[in-house]
């Protein structure tokens, strides 16, 4: 049996994780999958050594997790574990033959998930393509780290990795266990925690309304989330920017900012509540932003939009109620769950708001040349348990990647969303001293269409409304012409019920 080195209890994220994993497992909510195209020389055993040593490095990529026969679930760290390795020689296939292959691969590895009591959570496959070719899967859950750990660790491996190749040995500064931030968070005042959610969610009862959200039965609940995006040109990248150092907001701040208004308008309320995600990292614990491990986690955002405030200090008190929130940002979403008036078993928040704010980009990391490698054509899959999720990625130009589950909003409404988001997003700069309710919200299509509808002026016929009738019923005599509830008239029923009408007023004499 491996030797165990150290067992510690879980952070409240990972407590969430472990529960959902555990009872949903159909979700694959907490499955995370990369795969990239290598294209170099590239040294096979020490591109592997590399990624072994980067687990026995941190004790995090050592651990396994029990809940079965404990009074609470614990994460017990091992003193080795070694990282699964497939590898296979795919060149003497076709393209169209790899493509399909990759899927077929990509699924498979999905398919059974991971043991969780079985150390590492992590594994990885390399397929030959070509020459100087590869194809590189990484797979692991997500109760080990976060997005904000993906760039360091593609760092450390690629330096391990370079060391190796050239003979060298590489020392790096050792880690900060994880177990450092259960330490901190035991240490914090879950009181105080407790009175501020509870006064941030007074009198919130019911979760914002998506306003496009339909719930069809006919589609699977399971179904797999769609992906769509929208970039932002560099000019407006450029001026959104200017503007938050202007008036020394984040950009974070006017996201948030338009995507209340969006809700609020959506779900016409002037009350709204989202989730965000936070890095969870406290500045008050040393050396946290290079330890490897689960901090993210997904707090309540309340927002009230007052038509007639103006734009820009209702700005600044949404980012003054983001440092008050940060604060308590650790709380478990069970917990704040618990502290609303929201009933038990009903959701605090339809949508989910993801700032990828990280230190160093993974773009960063695989950009690096030193290695001797091209890592390119880099693509993941992650989805969420929320009927929608809105990803925010920052750069010269900023783009959006809306995860959606289409049995719930369809592909065109979500692409409307979208639409009206940037619009948003440009109004609130270009009209910062307006009131809320005067911010632009449909597209210039839009408004054209809605320009094209309203142009419904006609010549008043010479004729009265029972002619016009009775001649549309000689000529679409089986078209519909009223509809209430249940019952449908056809022009020819509803000249025939008008004939008898006229007969029995006659016989009143009328």
């Amino acid at each position: 049996m491996t030797t165990v080195q150290d067992i510690y209890e879980l952070s409240p994220m990972q407590q969430g994780m472990l529960f959902h994993t555990l009872y949903a497992p159909e979700s694959g909510v907490y499955f995370e999958q990369r795969h990239c195209l290598l294209e170099g020389n590239l040294d096979v055993a020490a591109f592997k050594q590399a990624w072994q040593t980067v687990v026995e490095r941190h004790p995090v990529l050592r651990t396994a997790f029990y809940w079965e026969a404990a009074d609470k679930p614990l994460q017990v760290v091992y003193a080795s574990a070694e990282l699964p390795w497939v590898e296979a020689d795919w060149q003497t296939l076709s393209e169209p033959e790899q493509v399909g292959k990759l899927a077929a691969f990509l699924q498979g590895d999905r398919a059974p998930g991971f043991r969780l009591d079985q150390a590492p959570l992590m594994r990885c496959a390399l397929f030959q393509i070509g020459p100087k070719q590869h194809r590189f899967v990484w797979s692991h859950h997500h109760l080990l780290m976060d997005g904000w750990c993906n760039a360091v660790l593609i760092k450390e491996v690629l330096a391990f990795y370079t060391a190796q190749r050239q003979g060298q040995s590489l020392r790096l500064t050792p880690p900060l266990p994880y177990r450092d931030y259960i330490v901190w968070l035991q240490q914090q005042d879950q009181q105080a925690a407790q009175a501020y959610w509870q006064r941030t969610l007074a009198g919130f009862t019911a979760p914002t309304s998506l306003g496009i959200d339909r719930i069809r039965p006919e589609a699977a609940i399971a179904a797999k989330h769609g992906d769509q995006w929208l970039t932002l040109s560099q000019s407006t990248t450029a001026d959104l920017n200017a503007f938050a150092q202007r008036h020394h907001l984040t950009l974070n701040t006017l996201i948030q900012g338009a995507w209340a208004v969006l809700l609020s308008r959506y779900g016409d309320t002037a009350d709204v509540v989202f989730g965000a995600t936070v890095s969870g990292r406290p500045p008050t614990l040393p050396g946290a932003d290079a330890i490897i491990g689960l901090f993210i986690n997904t707090v309540p955002v309340r927002v009230t939009l007052p038509p007639d405030v103006s734009v820009l200090p209702w700005l600044q008190q949404i980012q003054a109620a983001q440092r008050d929130r940060e604060a308590y940002a650790y709380s478990p979403l069970t917990d704040i769950q618990a502290w609303s008036a929201v009933p038990r078993g009903v959701a605090l928040f339809e949508s989910l708001l993801v700032f990828e704010n990280y230190p160093m980009s993974l773009d960063a990391a695989l950009s690096d040349s030193s290695s001797g490698l091209v890592i390119r054509d880099g693509q993941g899959v992650e989805q969420t348990n929320y009927p929608l999720a809105l990803v925010v990625i920052p750069g010269d130009t900023l783009a959006f990647r809306a995860n959606y589950n289409p049995s719930r909003i369809s592909a065109p409404a979500i692409q409307r969303l979208l639409s009206h988001l940037e619009v948003l997003l440009q109004g609130l700069i270009t009209n910062s001293e307006q009131p809320l309710s005067a911010l632009p919200l449909m597209t210039r299509a839009e408004q054209q269409q809605f320009t094209t509808w309203n142009q419904t002026g006609q010549p008043l016929p010479d004729q009265c409304v029972h002619e016009l009738i009775a001649a549309q019923a000689q000529a679409t005599p089986e078209v519909t012409a009223v509809a209430f509830a249940e019952t449908t008239l056809t022009y020819r029923d509803l000249d025939r019920r008008a004939h008898q009408l006229a007969q029995q007023l006659q016989a009143l004499g009328v």
